[in-house]
């Protein structure tokens, strides 16, 4: 009898929108005997808990994950530091040295006519 249940009940994964602009967001899998029983769950675990604007059910077979060849692609190659804020850590040293050599209120009010410091 395990057997029978194994092949009858197939896996679908579930998901939702709140509203029509929102992400969709996984929720949960459950186990259904086809598409229009497992809307059907999916629609009366939702009732109990909170409002969307879509449900989608799909076949767990039908996902696709990534090889492991193809996850190597998504390995950062290494000459791309400018993309990360650890690639300008050298700003905050020039920008204290910008701001010590900025003009400060009595260093203006000191000029004469334009003149820094008499010259």
């Amino acid at each position: 009898m395990e057997t029978r249940q194994e092949t009858y009940f197939e896996e679908f994964e579930v998901f939702s929108r709140k509203t029509q602009t929102s992400p969709v967001q996984y929720h949960f899998s459950l186990l259904a005997p086809n598409e229009d029983i497992a809307i059907m769950m999916a629609q009366e675990n939702f009732m109990r808990r909170e409002a969307v604007d879509d449900i989608w059910v799909v076949k767990r077979q039908n996902i696709r994950k990534m090889t492991v060849e193809e996850k190597k692609t998504l390995q950062r190659i290494d000459n791309k530091d400018y993309r990360t804020t650890k690639g300008y850590g050298y700003l905050k040293k020039k920008w204290r040295k910008y701001e010590q050599e900025m003009l400060d209120e009595k260093e203006i009010m000191s000029w004469a006519g334009g003149v820094k410091n008499g010259e």
